[in-house]
């Protein structure tokens, strides 16, 4: 008889906390850099109704000994509505006899684990004195970002918060400040808010919305938003003045508009990325090299991130007799 343990959304939040995530994205991006993990292309599905995506992110670890896949659905205007914008789930399999262990709410370990790559690229790339910052955006990623940075360098003493719609930006803050031990305030001015020490972009913006020109010395940027070829929220002078750092460099090859638009003008290339964040993690591909850079981390998204998540997830839901076991 095969058990399988169903872990919803309030057990992910309990159990999956950010210090552990951070952690566990840092194994999952060095494994995926040095190729112990198996990540096939996503696969995502417009539908015919024109309403939505079905995306499937498959990979396999053997050495967490699990594989798995992320089946979720993308509704882009469901937030209007009050629904989630991402459902679905990850089901986690044994990788000795295919026996499946688990199911787990996709859209937590998705927020969760997305910040947390986040988290770690400015644990590693950021400069150590930084105080301030800031997060364009105010859906769910601003919320999980806040304290993803917050974790990752407790010397932050100000989140500022800044959005198109005023009142979701204030109701966004209100959120935040519950969360994490700083001052959190709504931004007026995105060009004075842009000059904070990190910056997350966490918008669904189509077309630039952060200007390099706006960069401070030594600031470090988090692009979480767009996933396509031909969409990027920040201009091509951004990406110029950074050093600038992927998840996977296929993955951004294949949908990092912010990197992949340079490219097409004629004024960047693949080969000045100076690496993968897996790289960083495992010292074969250099940091920051003074206080002066700006370090710029473009997130895709990568099926091994749920994995490492998922499977951490699923050994502390154990441990805590978390969850729903069922018998198949």
């Amino acid at each position: 008889m095969t058990m399988l343990r169903i872990i919803g959304e309030s057990d992910v939040e309990r159990l999956l906390t950010m210090d552990r995530c951070i952690e566990e994205m840092a194994a999952a991006m060095k494994a995926s850099t040095e190729g112990e993990v198996l990540i096939p292309a996503r696969q995502i599905t417009p539908l015919q109704s024109g309403a939505g995506f079905f995306a499937l992110m498959p990979s396999a670890s053997q050495g967490r000994g699990v594989f798995g896949a992320k089946a979720i659905s993308l509704f882009p205007n469901n937030p209007a509505q009050g629904v989630p914008a991402i459902q679905g789930f990850i089901c986690l399999f044994e990788d000795k006899t295919g026996a499946p262990l688990a199911i787990i709410n996709g859209a937590s370990v998705t927020a969760i684990r997305t910040a947390a790559a986040s988290g770690l690229a400015t644990k590693l790339l950021a400069r150590e004195n930084v105080e301030t910052h800031t997060i364009i955006g105010t859906g769910v990623q601003a919320v999980v970002h806040a304290q993803a940075i917050c974790a990752a360098r407790p010397g932050i003493m100000k989140t500022l918060i800044w959005g198109r719609n005023a009142e979701n930006a204030k109701k966004a803050a209100e959120e935040i400040a519950g969360k994490v031990n700083c001052e959190v305030t709504v931004a007026s001015d995105l060009e004075l808010a842009a000059r904070s020490d990190v910056i997350s972009m966490v918008t669904a913006a189509k077309s630039p919305i952060l200007h390099g020109k706006w960069l401070r010395e030594g600031a470090h940027v988090n692009l979480v938003g767009p996933h396509k070829a031909t969409e990027r929220e920040a201009d091509t002078e951004t990406i110029l003045r950074a050093r600038v750092y992927v998840d996977l460099l296929e993955s951004a090859r294949r949908e990092a508009g912010e990197i992949l638009i340079p490219i097409e003008e004629g004024v960047f290339s693949l080969e000045d990325i100076v690496g993968e964040i897996g790289a960083v993690v495992a010292r074969t591909a250099p940091g920051r090299q003074s206080a002066s850079d700006i370090t710029l981390y473009k997130s895709v998204g990568v099926a091994s991130q749920d994995l490492y998540a998922a499977a951490a997830l699923l050994r502390l839901a154990e441990e805590a007799n978390a969850g729903t076991v069922v018998s198949l």
